[in-house]
């Protein structure tokens, strides 16, 4: 059975979606190239992509619908069905899990009576386990429509749903403060981003992901190994001896247990 066509958004609202995408696609020489954030444009419109916003990507750039719904189903970013507000997604990736990520997921399914992508009674909250987020320095990591609550515990992050669902400011550890999902969606897609202080937030990476730099550029000591039985090489004392990942050594050096004797290099 062929499947209906989709309804047509009110006359207003298409023209004024309209107005903004011309305003998006004149920013590309290829108007297709215009089709991501005209995906986050009508996912600002309705809180996720329904027929209706794809269809009106397929009018304005003029592709098929099987065109804008391959590219839409396949990034995640893109909502397939109602979502709530507030995204909360709990980093489940090795790092963060393996430092309580996977206990906060499963506690928070718990708080808020829902599972793995689904919504609070009241619209408020949509949980999700997402992958890497590139802060795994900051594990566990929980977001929240993009933006980043670092070193998060099972209690911290119940307190958090807690005050999104009850309109209580949350503060983001770092970058912009936090708005609705519609209001995110439009920001992606390229629209002027209101938010007080938005301009001047900006995220940094932790030490953890910054020692190498630091290490090439001479700002701290270089690692030190520990050797068996507490015991360093002779002639050279636990504090001087670089780890073997600074520098290379015979195999008889980093393995006492297994001595190696000289290579034929060195032995003529």
């Amino acid at each position: 059975m062929p499947q209906l066509p989709a309804p047509d958004y009110p006359a207003d609202v298409r023209a004024r979606l309209e107005a903004d995408a011309r305003e998006v696609i004149a920013r590309y020489p290829d108007s297709r190239s215009a089709l991501l954030p005209l995906l986050h444009l009508v996912q600002s419109e309705e809180g996720h992509v329904t027929r209706t916003g794809m269809q009106f990507c397929a009018d304005v750039l003029g592709l098929t619908t099987a065109e804008v719904t391959a590219v839409a189903t396949f990034y995640t970013m893109y909502r397939r069905k109602p979502s709530g507000d507030y995204q909360v997604g709990v980093c489940t990736n090795t790092l963060c899990a393996v430092m309580g990520g996977d206990a906060i997921f499963d506690e928070l399914k718990q708080h808020l009576g829902v599972g793995n992508s689904e919504t609070t009674d009241d619209g408020k909250v949509t949980l999700e386990h997402i992958e890497c987020n590139a802060a795994c320095d900051f594990a566990p990591v929980v977001m929240v429509n993009w933006e980043f609550f670092d070193n998060q515990t099972p209690d911290s992050a119940k307190q958090l749903v807690d005050d999104l669902r009850a309109g209580r400011p949350v503060e983001p550890t770092r970058g912009a403060p936090v708005c609705t999902f519609k209001e995110t969606a439009r920001i992606l897609a390229g629209f002027p981003d209101e938010r007080e202080g938005a301009v001047e937030a900006g995220g940094a990476a932790g030490p953890a992901s910054l020692i190498g730099l630091r290490l090439a550029k001479g700002e701290a000591p270089p690692a030190r190994v520990v050797h068996p039985r507490g015991e360093a090489p002779q002639g050279e004392s636990p504090a001087e001896h670089p780890s073997s990942h600074d520098a290379p050594q015979q195999t008889s050096a980093s393995d006492p247990d297994h001595p190696a004797g000289p290579t034929a290099e060195e032995g003529e």
